[in-house]
């Protein structure tokens, strides 16, 4: 049994770094567009976003390990919003969209 719980341990680990990683990639791409490009994009401010982003990179330091899980769960959302939904359409108006959708030969 005791060798589960060291399975359990090791992934929980390594899903509570994950999502730092998760959040600290979301406050640094949040930190590399223009203020003008978010407002463009029609989403709330730059400083929002790296407030939200930030927040959740804090939440997800504090919760690597699964001391406090719950801090690990309000940080993928803070993080997840961001990259799932403002990164993309940020990516569309600066330009740099990959041209989903679009024939880019």
């Amino acid at each position: 049994m005791n060798l589960i719980g060291q399975a359990q341990g090791w992934l929980l680990l390594t899903l509570t770094a994950g999502v730092f990683v998760m959040a600290a990639f979301a406050l640094v791409d949040a930190l590399r567009h223009r203020p003008d490009a978010f407002v463009a994009a029609d989403k709330r401010t730059k400083n929002f976003w790296l407030a939200v982003t930030g927040g959740a990179a804090l939440l997800g330091f504090i919760g690597i390990g699964g001391g406090m899980l719950l801090f690990s769960m309000i940080a993928a959302v803070g993080a997840g919003v961001y990259l799932a939904d403002v990164r993309p359409a940020l990516q569309q108006v600066t330009g740099r969209g990959g041209g989903r959708g679009h024939n880019t030969w």
